[in-house]
């Protein structure tokens, strides 16, 4: 049986077993596996892998690896995928978040970033959303990660909403791409804009004389106004136009 020395660099090591973090270590490689299937193995799902080099060259997933070679791993960084694939520009990105990310969708919503989103979602339902839709995958669950129509997503380590968001603009290079307030925090539709006198019958009494702009959603039919709620959210993507893409 072969036996391949790996190494992984950077935040992929989060995902190993201590023993084998921050070093180089041998794994035997039994069968027909590919390097995804040993990758994966180890704990590294394939949509966190930006590069791999086996003898300090260039490899695809599907390389087979022979005994005795070496195999570096890099976390993504770049438009590139391990699997050679160009990455597509963000601005085109559309996303899809598992049940314990509802914070962050409305988050990247607010940022103008489309982003399906619902707490009953199963892990079949999102890995198909992935698969023909083309969505990234955003969640805290590993093995969803792995699955095989999963071409593209994100683990998210942060905890906290606001933390992903800043997580996923610095992994992702997303504050240029920016366009907030135009789709729906609640469906993820477009919003357009309301006239005070149109949103006078549909919002709460009051609110028509503290607000001058409105704007509509025409699929849940809510409409939105820039009160104390939406203003700490706009704090907060705001913030994000200053983050910078890892290098």
């Amino acid at each position: 049986m072969a036996t391949a020395t790996f190494r992984f660099h950077g935040e992929l090591n989060a995902f190993l077993a201590r023993t084998l973090r921050d070093r180089a270590f041998a794994r035997a490689c039994g069968g027909q596996a590919s390097v995804k299937h040993l990758v994966e193995a180890l704990g590294v799902p394939h949509t966190e892998v930006g590069r791999l080099c086996v003898n300090g060259a260039p490899a695809r997933f599907d390389r087979q690896l022979a005994d005795g070679d070496r195999v570096d791993v890099y976390p993504q960084r770049a438009r590139q995928q391990a699997d050679g694939a160009a990455m597509p520009a963000p601005a085109d990105w559309r996303f899809v978040a598992d049940a314990h990310l509802g914070g962050l969708a409305q988050l990247l919503r607010l940022a103008g970033f489309d982003t399906c989103y619902d707490n009953h979602f199963s892990d079949d339902e999102i890995a198909g959303l992935a698969e023909h839709d083309g969505r990234v995958v955003l969640t805290r669950d590993r093995e969803l990660l792995k699955r095989r129509a999963v071409a593209r997503g994100c683990y998210v380590h942060a905890l906290q909403p606001a933390a992903q968001l800043r997580e996923l603009f610095t992994r992702l290079d997303l504050a240029p791409h920016m366009r907030p307030f135009r789709l729906c925090l609640r469906c993820n539709a477009p919003l357009h804009p309301l006239s005070a006198q149109d949103a006078a019958a549909r919002v709460p009494a009051g609110v028509q004389q503290r607000h001058r702009r409105f704007a509509a959603c025409d699929v849940c039919q809510r409409v939105f106004w820039e009160g104390s709620h939406w203003q700490r959210m706009r704090t907060v993507v705001d913030a994000m136009r200053a983050v910078a893409p890892d290098a």
